[in-house]
């Protein structure tokens, strides 16, 4: 149980940095936020738009999948603060 959400919370780090290197900004708690968030909203809306990533890797599926999601989410955050 305890390595699942060290798994998850790394992933959400590394989605979190990659889209804070596609739309600046960043810093680690705010990496690590933006990515965990990211890795759901990237999982709903890569499923209601039924897509599924032709990667076999099931960790790079993860990470690009909560990336998606952490630029979406990054996105909207700007949208709103404005």
């Amino acid at each position: 149980m305890t390595q699942e959400i060290w798994i998850f919370l790394a992933i959400g780090l590394v989605a979190g940095t990659l889209a804070g290197f596609v739309l600046g900004g960043g810093g680690l708690l705010r990496n690590l936020i933006v990515g965990v968030i990211g890795s759901f909203v990237g999982g709903y809306l890569l499923t209601a738009a039924k897509i599924s990533l032709p990667i076999e890797n099931v960790l790079l599926s993860q990470v690009i999948t909560a990336t998606i999601g952490a630029v979406v989410v990054i996105i909207i955050a700007r949208v709103i603060a404005r």
